[in-house]
């Protein structure tokens, strides 16, 4: 399963681990904060001023999934 933009941070880190550097080197350090817990990737991503396109594509190779 392809991770998408609408996806919560927090269910993505807890199922993929592996997107924790991602997450890190795109400028979301922050993903124990509470916003985590409840936000969107894409909305996590427009706050920090990450492109979103960019990061879903980081996080779908960091599980080894194609869009």
């Amino acid at each position: 399963m392809a991770i998408t933009k609408d996806m919560s941070i927090l269910e993505v880190v807890q199922k993929y681990p592996d997107t924790v550097d991602v997450f890190v080197n795109a400028g979301m350090g922050c993903l124990g904060c509470a916003a985590a817990h409840f936000e969107n990737i894409e909305q996590g991503a427009m706050a920090h001023g990450i492109d979103v396109d960019a990061l879903i594509e980081g996080l779908n190779e960091a599980v080894g999934s194609a869009e």
